[in-house]
Order: C-alpha cells, then sequence, then structure tokens
C-alpha cells in the first residue's frame, strides 16, 4: 500500500489543478467591485495508473469547503481582477495492492489560491454605471494563478493536503459576445517548483501540464447564465529521487455551469464535471456550489 499510496499522492496533487474548468473568466467587470465567495465541492471516483502495475479499485472521495474575497479595479485604463481563497479538504482514499485491500482518511487547510488577472484588449476599466450602458465586445485577457504552499503537510506522511510547493499558471484566453450566445476560450501551464521535503527525505519534481479550456455560455438575462465547459490537459510526468514515474497525463473533461442571481448583491453558482477520457489520473466527478456577495 505504501507504493500506491504514493502514486495516488502524486495523481491527485496534480488533478486538483489540471481538472479546474473557469467559464466567463475573461468576460470583463466593472471596476470598483469587492466580492466574498464561499464554496463547497465534492469529488468522487477513480484513481488509474499504468495497467502494469498492481493496483486496483482505487477510489478517492474529497471534500472541499472554500471562502475567497475578489476585488476589481483599473491599471492604465485596463480592467484587473484580484483574488484569492482558501480551502478546507477532507477525504478519504481507498485501493488494492494485490489482494490487500487499504484505506486512509485526510483533513486539514489545503493550499492557498491568489489569481490576477487583466484585460488587454476589449473590457476597459469602467465604473459600474457606465459599464452597464456599455456594448459588450470581444475580450482578450491574461492571467496569472498562484498556488502557495501553506496547507497542511507532514514529510512523513504519503498523503497530505498540502503539497509543499508553489505552483504558477500563465493563462491566455479570449471572451467573444455574439447576441446573448459568449464563446470563451484560454490556453495556459501549470509550473511547479520541487518539493525537497517529499516523503522519506526524497526529492519530488514535476513537468509542467498545459492545459485548454473551451466554453459556450447563453446569458438569458443579466447574472443569469448557463454554460457548456471542456479542457483537455497533458504532462505532469513526476520524478522522485531521480526516477522518472510513467504517470503522463493526457486527460479530458467535460462539464456545464449555471449562474442564478439572488436579489442585486448575491448570486449562486451551481457546477459539474465529469471525466470524458482520462489516460492516467483522477477520473473524478466533480460537484460544486458556491455562493457570492457583491458591493461596491
Amino acid at each position: 500500500m505504501r507504493t500506491v499510496l504514493l502514486l495516488v499522492s502524486i495523481l491527485i496533487n496534480a488533478v486538483t489543478c489540471a481538472q479546474e474548468l473557469e467559464p466567463r473568466a475573461y468576460s470583463p467587470n466593472p471596476a470598483g467591485v469587492n466580492f466574498v465567495v464561499a464554496g463547497y465541492g465534492q469529488s468522487t471516483g477513480g484513481v488509474l495508473f499504468d495497467p502494469s502495475l498492481p493496483f486496483s479499485d482505487v477510489e478517492a472521495r474529497l471534500s472541499n469547503a472554500a471562502l475567497g474575497y475578489g476585488h476589481t479595479f483599473g491599471v492604465f485604463g485596463r480592467g484587473v481582477t484580484a483574488l484569492f481563497a482558501v480551502p478546507y479538504v477532507w477525504g478519504d482514499i481507498s485501493g488494492n495492492v494485490g489482494e490487500d485491500r487499504r484505506a486512509i482518511s485526510r483533513s486539514g487547510l489545503a493550499d492557498t489560491r491568489f489569481k490576477l488577472s487583466i484585460n488587454l484588449l476589449g473590457g476597459p476599466a469602467l465604473p459600474p454605471a457606465e459599464f452597464a450602458a456599455r456594448k459588450p465586445d470581444t475580450t482578450l485577457g491574461a492571467s496569472l494563478s498562484i498556488i502557495a504552499p501553506t496547507g497542511e503537510y507532514d514529510s512523513s506522511r504519503l498523503i497530505n493536503i498540502g503539497s509543499n510547493r508553489w505552483a504558477f499558471k500563465p493563462e491566455l484566453g479570449i471572451s467573444h459576445p455574439i447576441g446573448r450566445l459568449f464563446l470563451e476560450a484560454s490556453a495556459g501551464v501549470w509550473l511547479f517548483t520541487a518539493n525537497d521535503e517529499f516523503f522519506d527525505g526524497t526529492r519530488r519534481e514535476q513537468d509542467p501540464i498545459s492545459a485548454l479550456q473551451v466554453h459556450v455560455s447563453y446569458t438569458f438575462r443579466p447574472r443569469l447564465w448557463i454554460a457548456a465547459d471542456a479542457t483537455y490537459y497533458e504532462g505532469g510526468r513526476t520524478t522522485v529521487s531521480g526516477q522518472r514515474r510513467g504517470d503522463l497525463q493526457a486527460n479530458s473533461r467535460v462539464g456545464t455551469t449555471l449562474a442564478l442571481p439572488i436579489g442585486q448583491r448575491q448570486s449562486l453558482k451551481f457546477t459539474w464535471s465529469d471525466g470524458a477520457s482520462t489516460r492516467v489520473g483522477g477520473d473524478f466527478t466533480n460537484y460544486g456550489i458556491a455562493w457570492q456577495y457583491t458591493w461596491f
């Protein structure tokens, strides 16, 4: 079970980054907006390995609750959004090694996430009144996501909530309105620093993970919309103390997102996604709900 937990740890840490689906990530927002977000999510499913390895029926059930804050502002006339979130994660993992069945549980604070995005073309920084009167147009944006190693971590354990490393994702995205439809696409790459305090004094490194996303959303009325989402991600092969692992990922996912306004300042967002194809890694079904409160 020691080896299977090592591989599960590697795969789950990688997949929590790459499996994200973010519709409307590059749609413009008015300047001077503050918002808090509280969310809950659940991921259930299997973890797939190279068929030559003696692991079978590896299952994970992971839950998370997160609290975040964001603010929009202008820089040289361009719209900018900054946000951060602190998640708490708990879950169970079980699997077979040969004929032996083992299980493990973990809970604790996970790594803090930050994101800074800017509209490079379209989406100028406008106050709320001017923003509401504007005509939607094509927006090209760039963002940088950062995952800081603030989560609970113990190098004597194979499975940890925190990753004990930094992760960075530079990304470009485009959003194009066609009537009530929004067509969106983004391309980015996750870059990881090494974990020099991996299990039993080893050093773990991970190759970059390239990720593509496409979204088609339909707006029924302001703040009420639904989106069809898809992503493909590839890479993430790991090296532990100089030994390359056979865990190259080349996976795809599909999902949907529904945003519902509640009055003028609140909204709910419901998300679902599932694996379309999984070569190696987590083949999870994800559900989520988030509440947002906005003020100027």
